[in-house]
């Protein structure tokens, strides 16, 4: 996918209105996107979003590769949500292929999935204390996170790609001379969270700076299916642990967190972001000590050997889906499999960004210029996970599809797929 694959451009220009580029190259920006803003003044009235400039290939790669190869590939889709892809990745490959997983594998998932919630919910309160130009707050944020980076590494052995699960269970256990570790970090947790708390919404300027910038309604939410704290901040109450529980989430009862569980009002602001994650924060905390605490025993694998596995997988055929709910919403993998094959067949992956793109053009518009930065990461936008589809012709000339059009090629396609 290239800058010239998606247009979209939202907004009324007035007559006095003037242009602002911004990226793909940016201070403000972690990953190179491109916006077009049409200014009145300070004031947005107009929204070009470009994206593609970070297409990699990842599922072309996978599709040349066997399952296992393809798994880790998986993990370096992205480097924060490094198991939600290889999670939604093995459940789609295990659901193809008829794959039971142990109940102490499913358990040993979750709390890796909800360490890393913590994480990366914490790493995008720190990016956005410094788009608001208050660094003190970004280094005592990224100090907090360490304790999660180095429990993870604990472990795993990674902070970065921990390599957890693998098709029918996962490779390493959780022992129990490990669990006081575990314990220690969630301790440490709940005594700053009351401070975290007070350092980002009781504090008078991080409010001046995100009470009703990028505000996003209820029915825009819905209208533009949104996912993850970008739509749980408008006040839609969807997630994939409460809506199709799967892994230990079952045995528990998560309902999705909004800012009515602060005592406010939803309206989908920046501010509204910060309550979600902030209490997604807590609520990780209290899954992991459940899954510690019923942690099940019995074995990490169904099919313990690797070559065992290989072979199981190879007799495979037919099409699976794998769902999380990550960091950022929900993460889709869509594979099929072809009896005697090593190689998948198709490999499909919908990140939360792609979900949340268009969530830009209404929280940009009618706000000002300056907050441009702190809007664009009220998302928590990534890149190289949503980049995926280049469009050409034979004679290689670029081309834009609308949503009629794609529909029908969708179809044509699961059609040959299919057979």
């Amino acid at each position: 996918m290239n800058n010239d694959s998606i247009n979209l451009k939202v907004g009324q220009c007035a007559a006095t209105t003037y242009t602002v580029p911004v990226g793909p190259v940016h201070p403000a920006l972690k990953e190179p996107i491109r916006f077009s803003f049409d200014l009145d003044g300070e004031r947005i009235v107009g929204v070009d979003i470009k994206p593609g400039f970070a297409h990699r290939g990842i599922e072309y790669m996978g599709m040349k590769r066997n399952l296992i190869q393809a798994l880790y590939l998986s993990e370096r889709i992205c480097g924060i949500c490094s198991i939600s892809h290889p999670l939604a990745f093995t459940q789609a490959v295990e659901n193809a292929a008829g794959i039971e997983v142990p109940p102490r594998a499913q358990y040993i998932r979750t709390i890796i999935g909800e360490l890393e919630r913590v994480h990366s919910h914490l790493l995008w309160a720190g990016v956005g204390a410094h788009e608001l130009g208050f660094d003190t707050l970004l280094h005592l944020t990224w100090n907090v996170r360490e304790k999660s980076m180095d429990l993870l590494e604990e472990l795993t052995g990674n902070r970065v790609d921990y390599a957890i699960p693998i098709f029918s269970g996962v490779r390493r256990d959780v022992p129990a001379e490990k669990a006081h570790l575990a314990y220690e970090a969630l301790d440490y947790y709940k005594s700053l969270l009351q401070q975290m708390i007070d350092a980002f919404l009781h504090d008078k300027s991080v409010e001046m700076r995100t009470r009703d910038v990028g505000a996003l309604t209820y029915d825009q939410a819905i209208e533009l299916c949104a996912v993850g704290p970008t739509a749980r901040a408008s006040g839609v109450k969807k997630d994939v642990r409460q809506d199709m529980p799967y892994l230990a989430y079952a045995d528990m009862d998560i309902r999705a967190i909004t800012p009515a569980d602060f005592g406010t009002e939803p309206r989908g602001d920046v501010y509204d972001n910060i309550i979600v994650r902030l209490l997604e924060v807590q609520q990780s905390i209290g899954i992991i000590e459940y899954c510690l605490e019923n942690l099940p025993s019995g074995e990490l694998m169904s099919i313990p050997k690797v070559p065992a596995l290989l072979a199981a997988l190879k007799k495979a055929s037919g099409e699976g889906i794998g769902r999380h709910e990550a960091p950022r919403g929900e993460v889709i993998h869509y594979v099929r499999l072809a009896e005697g094959v090593e190689e998948l067949a198709v490999w499909k992956v919908k990140a939360p960004t792609y979900s949340n793109l268009m969530a830009w053009v209404p929280k940009f518009l009618g706000d000002e210029i300056a907050d441009v930065p702190i809007i664009a990461a009220s998302i928590d936008p990534c890149m190289c996970c949503m980049d995926r589809v280049h469009l050409a012709d034979a004679a290689g000339n670029k081309t834009t599809r609308m949503k009629e059009e794609l529909v029908r090629l969708s179809r044509e396609k699961t059609r040959r797929i299919c057979g």
